[in-house]
């Protein structure tokens, strides 16, 4: 079983070019539990950030669950007991780590299916 906490506020993937250059807006200032991931690759530059503070056209909503942590040490598994239920459920996810834990993003419209669905696989949402 996992405690798992809902951040508040919707979430945002985007999608930005290549060298793209990011406002220091975008993290600078966040409040509380709120998180911004930015991976950077060849094809492009992706960012999860609060809706709020989405340099560019949105995806989609998301609501984000965060694993309480910190975790410690590397645990197995930890990322698929939440991935795996959803996955089955059929709920799309978007998953990124941080250093003290894990995040998986759920559509908004599906957050109650999402956690419903958490809760049956015995987890425990925490608001």
């Amino acid at each position: 079983m996992l405690d798992v906490v809902l951040l508040p506020g919707e979430y945002a993937v985007c999608r930005l070019a290549a060298g793209s250059a990011l406002r220091p807006a975008l993290w600078s200032d966040l409040g509380d539990g709120e998180v911004v991931s930015v991976s950077w690759s060849a094809d492009g530059v992706s960012v999860i950030c609060p809706a709020s503070r989405a340099p560019a056209e949105v995806e989609t909503d998301w609501r984000c669950l965060r694993i309480v942590g910190p975790l410690g040490q590397p645990v197995t598994g930890t990322l698929t007991a939440l991935v795996a239920p959803l996955a089955e459920a059929r709920v799309n996810v978007v998953a990124f780590s941080t250093y003290d834990t894990d995040h998986v993003l759920v559509p908004a419209v599906r957050l109650d299916e999402a956690t419903a669905t958490l809760r049956r696989a015995g987890h425990r949402i925490l608001d």
